[in-house]
């Protein structure tokens, strides 16, 4: 046993921590959507593909500039011009377009010339130019909003922004807002989403700590009314907690968007192993007990339990590597890995440092622990005299919980991600309502039977597919090939509003392609790809929802199969916002894959320690019911499932199981020591069933601290766990009892 080396472990541990207060500035933040992702997935190696051939869809920023009551004003769209000006000199910037900076061709008796789109300096052209532009489908909803109060900077940048470049682009920009000193202003793009929500990721992480550590230190006094009991348990979970920063940072692990979990998992799982190990030690102190010899009791009994314990949670958060999506994957091997350091932390840290205070200095016996007695005497007897009360009501509650699960939508928003109330979300929700949205929507075509991208035929079965996007009311932006043959058709027909019209006859097509290779506008963002065999359409749509987009994207593709020539161009429709769409059936199924793993590689660790398929089956049973109990939460709450959220059922498990593995190793320890089969359960509701109940009270107002965080998934996966883990703990005290009396022979 380790206790006789007890303070130079406690040196250990120290110098440790001092090592992880070092690490910590190298805690590396992040978040892309590229995340989210599902790794192995056919339309993922396609759009890597289109990535390859073209560019990233989301390699831009837009900045929309607010002028009331319209932005056709000289001095505004003057200022605007030099702005946009500016802009090119940011870094990582590769382009910047905007209506200022735009010209159109115009066919003049002495040949083809261009003009300005908006004529800065010459307000009676204003008329003008507002009703050609707001007619124009290229520049309203991309360029302009519809009020014609609201311009847009259009920044191209560097494909795959890291966070630090982001952070560089930002800052660079808010000193060059600071110049111009616009009244409103909003942005949407990469860099924008990666710098402020790895802000508001730190920011989460360190509220979370502090609250779960403040509710701790309530909790435990109420339950032992001792401070220095409260401040060697709070150090021990801080100390925990501080290793676990550290060893993130040496491993180089990046914190996700569902880090903010990181702090409360390891407060709370680090607090309920210290009050199980407490607890024993407290009773065999009680019991007359040296403290060496108390501690090792308490070890012996109650270590091997906890050390199950967290191996089954770290299970449970394991099993969503299982998980197609990389975010998940870092989240479940990251947690397991807090949830064994929380382990390690307890059972030599904590323990040894310990054992150099007597009972009455870590807890005072109090009238409480009375009360709990009673309660717990009570729930025994309910259980032993009311068997039918307990059956009939888990056969109802069952069947209202899986018509709840029936329930579950996948139909997600991008936005759903984002914390609520930030400006980044205020802004996301401008762009939607006012622009085109964000949500990118691309399509690959190459043409096929020795057909060239610039063919007519070809850019005819582009304009087709680009006219039907738009009858769509969420797609308010297609740009393809076609829009170059239409600016020309435009052009040659006066620029009356009537003839944006694609070419009506290749004889036409074949003129205007002449100066469609001359001249370039904004729609200009490589249309064609590098080996030149294959062009693009650029779409953007509203965050509708995944499984609304889903199904107009099967809409879609049916359209193609039956209006596209196949024999002249192939189709394949791809982006962003399919990848993550593919999400929802993913999450569907990984989480009954996970769980259906979880539930064996834990049943063949209970049938290690209890040697007995029966208390196998026993002990799974009561921790079934809290996860139906879970997708009915969902369900009847009109939760949108998505990979933030799915989270949950892994973390209920492995946090559920340890209560049942409690509650059934103190029944092992009573039956071995010669009690018979109702003093056995009786004894372990004494000793055991205050602890679990102790540790639920502390995981449920635990979880529920994060009704404080401002990330819509972590809100919701808090209020689940907490209401479920109740749950966990009913069925505990009222079903295990009732399969015992059932199962095991006296």
């Amino acid at each position: 046993m380790f206790l006789p080396y007890r303070k130079y472990l406690i040196i250990l541990f120290l110098l440790l921590a001092t090592g992880s207060l070092f690490l910590l500035p190298g805690l590396r933040f992040t978040f892309d959507f590229e995340q989210f992702f599902p790794e192995g997935d056919e339309d993922l190696e396609q759009f890597q593909e289109f990535v390859k051939e073209f560019e990233t869809d989301d390699n831009f920023l837009l900045i929309a500039v607010e002028n009331h009551p319209t932005v056709f004003d000289s001095s505004f769209l003057n200022n605007f011009h030099k702005y946009c000006l500016e802009l090119r000199s940011l870094p990582y910037v590769t382009d910047v377009q905007s209506l200022t900076m735009l010209r159109y061709p115009v066919k003049t008796p002495f040949g083809y010339n261009s003009l300005p789109i908006l004529h800065r300096n010459r307000p009676e052209l204003f008329d003008q130019d507002s009703s050609m532009i707001l007619s124009d489908s290229r520049f309203v909803y991309n360029l302009i909003n519809k009020d014609a109060n609201a311009l847009v900077a259009a920044i191209k940048n560097k494909d795959t922004l890291k966070l630090q470049e982001s952070i560089e682009l930002m800052d660079a920009l808010q000193l060059l807002n600071e110049k111009y000193k616009f009244r409103e202003i909003h942005y949407l793009g990469r860099a924008d989403f990666q710098k402020e929500l790895s802000n508001i990721q730190k920011k989460e992480i360190i509220r979370t700590s502090i609250l779960s550590l403040v509710l701790v230190s309530i909790v435990l006094f109420i339950l032992y009314r001792s401070w220095l009991g409260v401040v060697l348990c709070l150090f021990s979970i801080g100390l925990g907690l501080l290793l676990f920063a550290g060893l993130m940072a040496l491993l180089d692990r990046e914190f996700t968007a569902v880090s903010a979990l990181y702090p409360i998992l390891m407060v709370i799982v680090g607090t309920s192993d210290v009050i199980h190990i407490q607890s024993k030690y407290i009773d065999e102190l009680r019991k007359g007990k040296e403290k060496m010899a108390a501690m090792l009791t308490a070890i012996k009994e109650i270590g091997l339990a906890t050390l199950l314990t967290s191996t089954t949670t770290a299970i449970g958060f394991a099993t969503l590597l299982t998980s197609r999506v990389p975010a998940i994957q870092d989240f479940g091997i990251n947690a397991a890995i807090g949830v064994m350091l929380a382990y390690i932390t307890v059972i030599f840290f904590t323990t040894s440092v310990m054992t150099f205070f007597s009972r009455n200095q870590i807890s005072k016996f109090t009238s409480q622990a009375g009360m709990w007695n009673k309660l717990l005497t009570r729930s025994y007897f309910f259980t032993r005299y009311r068997p039918r009360v307990i059956i009939i009501s888990t056969i109802i509650l069952l069947g209202i919980f899986l018509y709840g699960i029936k329930l579950i939508s996948t139909n997600y928003d991008i936005q759903a991600n984002f914390p609520r109330g930030a400006r980044i979300t205020k802004d996301f929700q401008y762009f939607e309502e006012e622009f085109a949205g964000f949500r990118p929507l691309e399509f690959m075509i190459e043409p096929q039977n020795n057909y060239n991208v610039d063919d007519y035929a070809v850019v005819a079965e582009v304009n087709k597919l680009s006219e039907y996007l738009l009858e769509y009311d969420i797609i308010r932006s297609s740009i393809s090939l076609a829009t170059f043959y239409k600016s020309i058709t435009r052009m040659n027909r006066g620029n009356a509003a009537s003839a944006y019209l694609f070419p009506e006859t290749e004889e036409e097509f074949t003129k205007a392609q002449k100066l469609v290779k001359r001249a370039r506008m904004a729609e200009d963002a490589v249309l064609i790809s590098k080996d030149g065999k294959k062009t693009r359409i650029s779409a953007r749509m509203a965050d509708i929802g995944a499984d609304t987009v889903k199904v107009i994207g099967k809409a879609i593709d049916n359209w193609i199969a039956s209006n596209i020539d196949p024999e002249i161009v192939d189709v394949r429709r791809t982006g962003t916002g399919m990848i993550l769409v593919k999400n929802a059936d993913y999450i569907r199924n990984n989480i009954l894959y996970g769980l259906i793993l979880a539930i064996i590689a834990v049943s063949i660790l209970m049938g290690f320690l209890f040697k007995s398929w029966r208390m196998v089956w026993i002990a799974l049973i009561p921790n079934v019911f809290p996860l139906i109990l879970a997708g009915a939460i969902i369900g009847y709450s009109g939760i949108e499932l998505e990979a933030g959220v799915s989270v949950v059922f892994a973390i209920i498990f492995g946090i559920a199981v340890d209560d049942t593995i409690h509650f059934l190793s103190k029944f092992k320890l009573a039956r071995t020591a010669g009690y018979n089969l109702e003093d056995s359960i009786k004894l372990t509701y004494e000793e055991t069933g205050k602890a679990i109940v102790f540790t639920t009270i502390i995981l449920f107002f635990g979880f529920l601290l994060m009704l404080f965080s401002s990330n819509p998934p972590s809100v919701t996966v808090g209020v689940l766990i907490s209401f479920t883990l109740v749950g966990a703990l009913i069925c505990d005290l009222t079903l295990l009892p009732l399969l015992l009396r059932s199962y095991i022979k006296e």
